[in-house]
């Protein structure tokens, strides 16, 4: 891969949008102080759980990686038979979150069509271009790693979504960008969502907002441990 392919040395993902937008406001709620005091909460609890994930040391990240794989290594095979022949849409690892590449590699290998989502246009659904081993990475937006953009353009049957935090109920503490949830409205299927975050990170609320999807599944490195019962 060129260089861009290269891990640990990019600024934020297409969901960190609260380091470049930190007023992003759901502008339907019903009740603008509250859903503001929510903002002001999530940013704080944000900072809180990416210290939390910033102090591990390299061997401990490299620990928590392999045991997510292979938790989510068996949840995909148990309940997507392998997710063989079907798109399965990753993401790229940045600033400590989980790095599952070598299980996107495997998951290639065995016959999966992986995709990575990009921001193409701002404040828009992401995009999924297929990705392989062999995909020569460009720089996306905030500099983030991301197929060309002649690489296949596909719809994802799985998909997979980086975590801060995250609740029992399945509900996701991301980036404040609200780029995924803006992705999972839009989708017709919608796809599997799966949550991939710290054990450590569990919470007990996001105060769910008009604009927050649970998601469907959330694995962390101590195994599957949520799951929402109605799709």
């Amino acid at each position: 891969m060129s260089d861009a392919s290269k891990p640990g040395k990019y600024a934020s993902s297409p969901c960190m949008a609260d380091d470049v937008d930190p007023s992003y406001l759901d502008r339907l709620a019903t009740d603008p102080e509250q859903a503001r005091d929510v903002v002001l909460w999530r940013k704080s609890e944000r900072l809180r759980l990416r210290g939390l994930r910033d102090a591990l040391s390299v061997a401990a990240r490299q620990e928590i990686g392999r045991a997510i794989s292979d938790h989510l290594r068996t949840v995909v095979q148990e309940k997507f038979n392998g997710a063989r022949g079907k798109v399965l849409s990753c993401y790229w690892p940045i600033k400590g979150e989980p790095d599952l590449r070598e299980l996107m590699a495997e998951w290639h290998e065995n016959g999966v069509l992986i995709a990575l989502p990009s921001v193409e246009v701002k404040a828009a659904p992401l995009v999924f271009r297929r990705w392989t081993p062999e995909t020569q990475m460009v720089r996306g937006d905030w500099n983030i790693p991301v197929p060309p953009p002649e690489a296949e353009q596909v719809t994802p049957d799985i998909t997979l979504a980086p975590m801060i935090g995250w609740t029992t109920e399945c509900y996701r503490l991301g980036y404040g960008g609200g780029y995924f949830d803006r992705t999972l409205a839009a989708l017709d299927p919608r796809p599997v969502s799966i949550g991939i975050a710290l054990s450590a990170a569990q919470i007990g609320t996001i105060y769910p907002q008009p604009h927050d999807i649970p998601l469907d599944l959330v694995v962390t490195d101590t195994g599957l441990r949520a799951e929402r019962t109605e799709r």
